[in-house]
């Protein structure tokens, strides 16, 4: 038995395949993690959700924020980016039930045996392991909840500068989103910025968030994806970015979670 992770899969069905025989992965004694961006912008969509469908007792997925945009099209009734290649998506009678898979779906999980913290985007430096998991069992009940459709809705705001108490139950749940699936830099006082999205660069004003203090002698591991202008590289031996960038022609990475051994196939196409 292994547990295995792997960026972001953002349709590219071909690769996903590839790297899943190049470790033997077997649904029926193993287990894989989706760091999330199942969909969006790659060939094939509908076939990673329709494995995913398939093999869903063998795989969870920390939601991206590509998932997040799908299911909020489809319960919004939102027109979709032709750049997200999503039409067969939203074309399949099978699609209610991938949306329903997607919303059981976590924010983020703590893997105790591999000593491993994993979401999307990462973790906020202002939160434990503990408040982190907290935050995110708050979204989720969101998200899974009678008013879903309006959290959604609201996803879409103002980002809140700053988290209190007194924020609405709204403005927490979009909080709470942006810190798992959008997060890059951060402003040298630790708010998040949304704007640069880039590879790490010099500058007086932003930093990665993984070049927080904070990190500088964690003991655990986070693994995240959502990077792609990283190329996978944080210089921390225990903060491991999964999304190499597939979708746009560079590889998909595979990480064995208990040895930390990663594998690689590259793009078989260029967006």
């Amino acid at each position: 038995m292994a547990n295995y992770a792997i960026g972001d899969l953002q349709g590219c069905f071909d690769e996903f395949q590839a790297l899943l025989q190049q470790v033997d992965f077997n649904p029926s004694k193993d287990h894989l993690y989706l760091v999330g961006d199942i969909v969006a912008r790659g060939p094939n969509s509908l076939a990673c959700l329709e494995y995913l469908y398939q093999n869903q007792d063998s795989i969870t997925v920390t939601l991206g924020n590509h998932d997040l945009h799908l299911i909020a099209c489809y319960l919004l009734h939102k027109p979709i980016n032709p750049k997200d290649k999503l039409h067969e998506v939203f074309a399949s009678a099978a699609l209610p039930a991938y949306i329903d898979l997607l919303l059981k779906q976590p924010l983020a999980l703590w893997l105790e045996h591999e000593n491993v913290f994993m979401s999307h985007a990462g973790l906020n430096p202002d939160w434990s392991i503990n408040k982190a998991l907290e935050h995110a069992q708050f979204a989720q009940k969101c998200y899974q909840g009678d008013q879903a459709t309006v959290f959604f809705q609201r996803m879409y705001d103002q980002h809140p500068t700053l988290w209190h108490e007194q924020l609405t139950d709204y403005e927490q749940f979009r909080y709470i989103i942006n810190y798992f699936t959008r997060m890059r830099y951060l402003t040298v006082d630790g708010q998040l910025d949304l704007k640069c999205k880039g590879a790490i660069a010099d500058s007086n004003t932003i930093i990665p968030w993984f070049s927080h203090p904070r990190f500088e002698d964690f003991k655990k591991h986070i693994v995240f994806g959502h990077w792609a202008a990283l190329e996978g590289k944080t210089n921390h031996t225990n903060i491991h970015a999964l999304d190499t960038g597939c979708v746009w022609g560079g590889a998909m990475t595979l990480m064995e979670l208990n040895n930390k051994q990663c594998f690689s196939v590259i793009s078989r196409h260029s967006n």
